[in-house]
Order: C-alpha cells, then structure tokens, then sequence
C-alpha cells in the first residue's frame, strides 16, 4: 500500500483530527509564555504576577489529568474529547478578549480545563485506534504533533507577535479548535464498550484524592511563591501530599472500581516504565527552563535566533518520534531506549561545558541532537507503558502516562532553579534569574550553575541508561 493510501485509511484519519488537536494545544501552551511580556504591559502588572497566566494553567492540567482520564473510560473517549476541544476553544475566545487580569485568569483556567479534557483521553484513543504491531509507530505520530505545536509557536507566534496583538493570537486559535471539534465527530468512530467497561461507575473518592494529591505535590515542588525550603508551608505541602497518597493508595487497593489499577505496579516492566518516564523527563527538564535564559539572557542573541534554536529541539523530538515508534514496533522498548539516553548523556555533557565562546551552530545542532535523544526513548516507553495497560483503563492510561511526564519535568525545573540560584548566590549574586545580563559578574556565576545542572542531568541519564538495560529486549510487547 503506497503511503498516500495508508493515510486515507480509517485509523489515520481519526489520528489526523486528534494530531490537529495535538497541534493547537501545544502551539497555545507554548504561545502563552511568549506572550507573558506583552500580557504584564497591557494589565500593568508585575513579571511575577503574570506568571499565574501559565502557572494557573499548569496546576490544573497536572491535578485533572488522572480523573478526567478515568471519566473518558466511563463516558467514552471521543464524547470527553470533544467536550474538551470546545471548552478550550470557548478558553481561548475569553482569554483573547479578556477585559482585565482577573478576567484573563478566569479565562485560563476555561482554556487549562479544556486542555485537560483532551489531554486526558487523546494519548489511550490514539492507541486504541492502531492495531498492536503498529503502536509505536502511532506514538510516534503523536510525538511529531506535538513537536510541530511546539516548535511552531517560537516561529509563527513570535512573527504573529510583530503585527498582531497577543489577543488576536488567542481569538485565532478558535479556528483550529472548531475544525478539530468538527474532525473529531466525524472522523473517530463511535466507541463500543468493553463487557466490563459497560458497568464501570467513575472513582468519584479516588479522583478527588488524586487531584488533591497531585496538586499539593506540584504547589510545592514547583514554589510559585519563593518560598524557603524550610517554610512552614512547604514542610506542610510535603506532609499532606504524602497524607493524601497514602490515602489514594488505601482507597484504590480496596475499592471494587478502582480510577487507576494500582495493581499495574506488580509488573516489574511497568515499575520500569514509569520510573524511566519521570526521572527522563526530570533529567531533560532543564533545557525548557533553563535554554532561553542562557540564550537571551547570558549570550544576548535576538529574540529570532532563540527562537531557531529552540525551535531546532521540538524538530529533533519530531524527527526521532517516527523513529523510536518504528524501533518500539520491530524490537521493543530496550534498545532505542539505551541508544536514547546515551545521546543524552552526550549532549548534556556537551550544554554542561558550554560558555559564552561557543558556536551557536553547534549549540543549535546538539539541541536537535539532544530532542532527538529524548524522543528515541520516551515514544517507545510510552508505548510501553500503555501496552501495559488493561483495554478498560486506556483512557486513565494514558493520562497516567502523562502525569509521570508532568511531575518529572516539574521536579526537573525545580530542581534546575534551585541549583542555578545556589551557585548563583554562593558567588554572591543572591538575584533573580530575570536580572542577569543587568548585573555584571552575574553571566560567570549562572554559567557554573548551569554546568553543574547539566552535568547532574548527565548523571541521572546514566544511571537511567543502566536501568533501561534491564528492560526485556521486547518488553511491553
């Protein structure tokens, strides 16, 4: 079958509406910090106030993924697919024409549950569509939409920013979600329950424990307030997260229907999975946070060639997607998983040795070289994990597999920022990363920070490059 048929087949059809999805979410997400300068002009308010545009839109999408997951096993993953489209497209009409800072925070939080909705089910839905030798290569699919959504959005968003206003931008991305609600409802078929799926009543307990849970882990992993480690309130966030984990677990194990087959983790190939997933993504954390800050900031490039740079990462994930989802279907998760991490290694080891001398070419090919890393092994684990999966639980699945993806790279960042300001303020520059190329001396004291964040990512890359050699060499399959 020539490739232009195989893409009129039915299966690839529904995964085009859901790439389209995939696409816009992505693009807005990434758009909204872009647009977090302007957005602080326009409200008169302060860097760290408009900070709650994406923050607010995080914490949500972390705290619902799970539930929201387990209601799309319930109710069906295209009729919660498309309720999330047409909020988010509702979001994003409110956020463009927003009045004030408080309207626009309503806004979001419209916009983030709407995400959450389609986050929640799309990944299970995806695989569910493709027969089990063609899994990877539907991850891998995925994986390249989202790499388009987010390196469309440093390219396009940034020229829209030049001739349009960031709420225009917003107003626009109606377009797109309206023709993804239409591509949904006619190109997804209508889904049949399972036997046992048929009687499924939804883990009302189980999900308000897991969105509480979640979101007092990330409030304080993630400090929105700059807090002291020390803080009461951090002590406190810790302790309760813990408290209500453990309750989550007590009530999951002794419930007859369960929101997430906590089971899953007597299987030491899922154990594997999930630990490889988020201590990855904890690994390559930094150079979302910690990329534009050294390129804008420390090496005061233009803002265009930032954004090619970091561009040149999501087409590295984008290209190794297709690649690692092909490896996953021939020969499991084990080998593109040990040739990922190692890329890994080379490329945290070559940012950890970088300064203000180095070549912005080789710069910008090991950031594809390091995205590419990143997407060898993360589409075959991915695939890995839900293959894991009972077919009943699909949908909370696949959200689980991105709530290991959210909470590793929110430990990653965290975990950047801590050490960058350390080092930082042991040379005696104790000031926000925001002030960097305002104060002399500053640029010296962050680049040490950041070869001590990458040469820590490199370490963690190894020991999880020894923990994927004990994957079966078709695991998961």
């Amino acid at each position: 079958m020539s490739s232009t048929a195989a893409l009129a087949t039915p299966k690839w059809q529904a995964f085009s509406a859901i790439a389209l999805i995939f696409i816009t979410i992505v693009f807005s997400t990434a758009f909204a910090f872009l647009a977090l300068p302007d957005i602080a002009a326009d409200f008169d308010v302060t860097l760290s106030t408009v900070g709650w545009v994406v923050i607010i839109e995080s914490l949500l999408i972390a705290a619902l993924l799970l539930p929201l997951g387990g209601l799309g096993d319930v109710l069906g993953s295209k009729r919660v697919l498309s309720i999330g489209v047409f909020v988010f497209g509702i979001g994003a009409l409110l956020t463009g024409l927003s009045p004030n800072f408080t309207a626009l925070i309503g806004a979001r939080i419209v916009m983030a549950f709407g995400n959450a909705l389609t986050q929640s089910v799309a990944t299970g839905l995806v695989f569910s569509l493709f027969p089990s030798n063609e899994r990877g290569l539907a991850m891998g699919a995925q994986t390249s939409s989202v790499a388009v959504g987010s390196t469309s959005a440093p390219l396009l968003g940034g020229l829209g920013l030049e001739f349009l206003s960031w709420q225009t931008i917003f107003i626009l991305l109606v377009i797109p979600a309206a023709l993804s609600l239409v591509a949904v409802r006619m190109r997804i078929p209508d889904q049949q329950p399972h036997e046992g799926k048929r009687d499924r009543r939804f883990d009302v307990i189980g999900s308000v424990l897991s969105a509480l849970t979640i979101t007092a882990l990330v409030v304080t992993i993630s400090n929105p307030f700059s807090l002291r480690l020390t803080s009461p309130l951090i002590l406190g966030g810790a302790a309760l997260a813990i408290a209500l984990f453990a309750l989550f677990v007590r009530w999951e194990l002794s419930t007859e229907q369960p929101l997430f087959e906590l089971r899953l983790f007597a299987n030491q190939g899922f154990r594997t999975s999930v630990a490889l997933r988020t201590f990855g993504f904890l690994s390559s954390a930094p150079s979302t946070l910690l990329l534009p800050i050294y390129l804008l900031s420390f090496r005061e490039v233009s803002a265009a060639s930032a954004g090619v740079i970091i561009a040149l990462l999501s087409i590295g994930m984008g290209t190794a997607g297709q690649v690692g989802g092909r490896l996953y279907d021939r020969v499991g998760a084990r080998t593109p998983s040990l040739v990922g991490f190692t890329i890994q290694i080379v490329a945290s080891l070559v940012f950890a040795f970088s300064d203000e001398n180095t070549s912005l070419i080789l710069f910008g090919a090991v950031a594809a070289i390091a995205g590419f890393g990143l997407s060898l092994w993360n589409v075959p684990n991915n695939s890995a994990m839900l293959a894991a999966t009972p077919p009943d639980y699909l949908g909370v699945g696949g959200a689980f597999t991105n709530v290991a993806r959210t909470l590793g790279s929110v430990i990653g960042q965290a975990t950047a920022t801590a050490v960058v300001a350390a080092v930082m303020a042991s040379r005696g520059f104790d000031i926000p990363l925001g002030e960097l190329a305002e104060t002399v001396g500053a640029g010296a004291a962050f680049n040490d920070g950041w070869k001590v964040v990458y040469l820590l990512a490199a370490g963690f890359s190894a020991v999880l490059l020894l923990v994927a050699s004990r994957l079966p060499s078709n695991s998961a399959r």
